[in-house]
């Protein structure tokens, strides 16, 4: 009966993915590289091979060539909506259902809608779209991917604020990179083709820095070429089939600790294509009546990251922290645990702690590999 209803479900789940709209994904080191300039060029040359494509939302931030490009091109109008006495405008997403365009081009993925938007976000407004049998062109730059977010920070010292979850790039059927050497992006910054006058100045002091930009472009060429090896694994059938990775990270409630090991986990999970789990394991210490309330928020929030990353939430009840995690790696078939550093000097750790020395032993008659992440 249980193996009726999964195979009930996978072919459910076969015919949805065979309605669903093809996503296709724009991505560049920063702003200026010319994603925006690139879809409205495609959309024109799909236009003119008779294809249904409309301008859903695009954002030319009044760069004059990007601007010009939009003549000829079909536009869906925009949702009007009053935010603190302004007349503001998003995507209008029932629109594009209703009008069901065969494509059409929605700009700035990671946009964050205005209070008062069906969605939160850009991205959940594609994937309804998407999910309408509508196929998608988007854009995003690499700074606002979820799990590279620590990674941008320590680069450019800034703080991204709109993200994208790691899944969202993952259900792209194409992802392409607009590429750009760092001396052709400042070129371009010089001459006005990026910024207006005013702002120059400061950009090529701090996101605009060279250092900065080669940094960013090698995190594009490889996010690139992650997904381009993930598109050969799901649909090419290798000759010798290799062992799947399974990645366990293992969290406490140290808010940022913990945060940096979700993130690095679903880059590893992400570059392996692989199935991910985070474990948290309360102790009797940590139980409900016990725990600090701020120490539960950062739970909470690390719970949510986890999910959004593409993660399974373990949470488990145990005064043995390496018991319970060897009991997970069994029923998961893990292949691979994730830890944080620990605070104190790795080699005294060792030594010294008992929860440490009782896993490392039993990981090494189990096969499990163990990464300890910065």
């Amino acid at each position: 009966m249980e193996e009726t209803r999964k195979s009930a479900e996978e072919f459910l789940n076969l015919i949805k993915k065979s309605r669903r709209g093809k996503f296709k994904v724009y991505i560049g080191m920063s702003a200026g590289v010319g994603k925006t300039y690139r879809m409205l060029q495609e959309a024109h040359s799909l236009l003119r091979n008779g294809i249904d494509v409309k301008i859903g939302y695009i954002e030319t931030h009044n760069r004059a060539e990007t601007h010009a490009l939009l003549e000829g091109l079909p536009v869906v109008p925009r949702r009007k909506l009053f935010y603190k006495g302004k007349e503001l405008e998003e995507l209008d997403v029932q629109a594009v259902i209703n009008l069901r365009p065969e494509v059409v081009v929605v700009d700035e993925l990671a946009h964050t809608n205005i209070e008062g938007s069906k969605n939160e976000k850009r991205w959940q407004d594609v994937l309804e779209i998407l999910d309408a049998g509508i196929n998608v062109i988007s854009a995003v730059n690499i700074q606002h991917i979820e799990s590279l977010n620590e990674d941008i920070r320590e680069i450019t010292r800034i703080e991204v604020k709109e993200r994208i979850p790691d899944s969202v790039l993952a259900q792209a059927d194409e992802v392409v990179n607009i590429d750009l050497t760092a001396d052709e992006l400042i070129a371009r910054l010089k001459e006005g083709k990026i910024y207006e006058q005013a702002k120059i100045e400061t950009a090529l002091n701090n996101f605009f820095k060279s250092e900065h930009i080669l940094q960013l472009r090698e995190l594009a060429l490889k996010e690139v070429a992650s997904q381009v090896e993930r598109k050969v694994e799901t649909e090419i059938t290798p000759l010798n089939p290799v062992k799947r990775e399974r990645f366990l990270a293992c969290i406490s409630s140290n808010e940022k600790t913990a945060r940096n090991v979700i993130r690095k986990t679903a880059r590893l999970a992400n570059y392996y294509n692989s199935k991910w789990y985070v474990l948290y394991v309360q102790t009797p210490r940590e139980s409900a009546d016990k725990i600090a309330l701020d120490k539960q928020r950062h739970l909470i929030n690390n719970f949510k990251l986890a999910t959004e990353l593409g993660a399974e939430i373990i949470k488990v009840e145990n005064n043995n922290v390496s018991k319970a995690i060897i009991e997970q790696c069994g029923k998961r078939k893990i292949t691979t645990i994730c830890v944080g550093k620990p605070h104190l000097n790795l080699i005294r750790v060792i030594l010294a702690t008992n929860v440490f020395n009782e896993l490392l032993k039993k990981l090494s008659t189990n096969d499990i590999d163990l990464v300890i992440l910065s």
